[in-house]
């Protein structure tokens, strides 16, 4: 008798469900917090899906009932059927477009009676798991810049999808894919590129656009002279100096001017200049095709979000004012602040501590996901559990950083805590299935 799987709960990485649990409980009692009417029969309103920490609740327990099925699951289950996922992901991604609801600036939600299904929170997972898949062949040699071209593609082309639904945050998301590249070869100076593309666009909105120019010319005429001797040895230096200079000062005076004009929405633009504290230059070419013309922001709108965020962060001292004792959350001075600004929720009722023990229980995850990565003998396994440490990271230090004015408003929710029936869901499932392939470890999965 096949004695393999004998209990639903052999292998199971009981510390890692138990954080989960506490997560989503943190996350009740926030949404709770803030939008619990005095006099409210609490038993009545749990149970009657009309409250939003009702709906939680019920999209709770459906993530425990899929959960339960994922740990019933043979884990070949999941690398036999990661593209089939891929492409239903895709399929579901591209529905959203004839069947779309605009939902507060963003068009990436398709409503089904009362529930709003969010597709390109659920392709998280099915990019992940097609990702792994892909590194994980045996015939994939990530030393080849078409393997790294066909791996960057599956990431890269759901997120211009999402970006064209005007989701703009949850596209980002995907880029954290590459840090699972990274673990598995890709070379160093992808990164090196790409951090000096940020810095780039970030020097464009800072410095004068002329002054800039200049910049660069210098430090292109101070790099020729500096390798003047292996100039005179190879032209091909000076060409790739030149080159070099031409794709800056092309990014500097035409891909920034385009981004901030045609691609990123005008009240997302206005959150960036805002959080720099400048004024926003592209303000009256601003014309993202479908989006109507408004009149201009101001700038003490543009961020009353996160300085009521801050406010009621800050209000909370170091041990917080107390459940259901908040000012600012309690009385709707924080827009959006039982999803995207939850943090606050938490910074206001139970202050310093409450928000470092928080933190902390995101960090021991996260330490303890990668701990998971690293013992796993599947290439597959492994890859799918950085991917799920890049995602929870990327959402936590992009959502904290939002909520106290570090990062720009973009948008994306606090992992397991913030209100949002498709991301806990999709949060939920990345984790069980990761649990499940921890439970065969052992296994080598292709």
């Amino acid at each position: 008798m096949n004695q393999r799987n004998p209990a639903i709960s052999k292998g199971v990485d009981w510390v890692m469900f138990w954080l989960y649990l506490l997560l989503v409980g943190i996350g009740l009692m926030s949404i709770f917090s803030v939008t619990y009417h005095d006099g409210d029969n609490v038993i009545q309103t749990f149970l009657g899906f009309k409250t939003d920490y009702s709906k939680q609740f019920y999209f709770f327990i459906v993530s425990m009932v899929l959960g339960l099925f994922i740990l019933l699951t043979d884990s070949k289950f999941f690398t036999a059927t990661a593209n089939i996922w891929y492409a239903v992901g895709m399929l579901l991604l591209l529905l959203v477009f004839p069947l779309h609801t605009a939902v507060k600036g963003t068009e990436s939600i398709i409503r089904i009676g009362g529930f709003n299904l969010q597709p390109a929170e659920l392709m998280k997972v099915f990019v992940n798991m097609a990702l792994a898949k892909y590194l994980s062949r045996v015939e994939t040699d990530f030393s080849k810049p078409r393997s790294q071209l066909i791996a960057a593609a599956i990431v890269v082309l759901p997120a211009l999808i999402t970006i064209a639904q005007k989701e703009t945050g949850l596209a980002l998301v995907f880029f954290s894919f590459f840090l699972v590249m990274f673990r598995e070869g890709l070379p160093p100076g992808y990164l090196i590129i790409g951090f000096s593309l940020a810095v780039l666009v970030v020097a464009t909105l800072i410095v004068d656009k002329d002054v800039l120019a200049i910049i660069l010319t210098a430090i292109a005429a101070g790099a020729i002279y500096i390798l003047r001797r292996q100039i005179r040895r190879s032209r091909a230096v000076l060409f790739v100096i030149v080159g070099i200079w031409v794709g800056c000062v092309g990014v500097q005076r035409f891909v920034v001017p385009f981004l901030f004009t045609k691609v990123l929405a005008k009240h997302q633009v206005e959150r960036i200049f805002s959080l720099i504290g400048k004024e926003n230059p592209y303000a009256a070419l601003n014309t993202v095709e479908g989006e109507e013309e408004a009149a201009p922001v101001k700038k003490k709108d543009t961020d009353y979000n996160v300085r009521q965020s801050k406010i009621a962060i800050g209000s909370g001292g170091f041990v917080g004012r107390g459940f259901l004792k908040g000012t600012q959350t309690r009385f709707d001075f924080v827009p959006e602040q039982r999803t995207d600004f939850i943090f606050c929720t938490i910074g206001e009722g139970f202050g310093f501590v409450g928000s470092a023990i928080v933190l902390g229980i995101y960090l021991f995850l996260l330490l303890r996901i990668v701990t998971i990565a690293e013992r796993q003998r599947s290439v597959f396994s492994r890859c799918y559990a950085y991917g799920v440490a890049s995602v929870f990271f990327f959402h936590i230090a992009i959502n904290v950083c939002m909520t106290i004015g570090l990062a720009p408003v973009i948008g994306i929710p606090l992992p397991l805590i913030s209100y949002g029936g498709t991301s806990l869901l999709s949060f939920s499932i990345m984790l069980f299935i990761l649990i499940r392939l921890d439970a065969d470890r052992q296994m080598v999965l292709r």
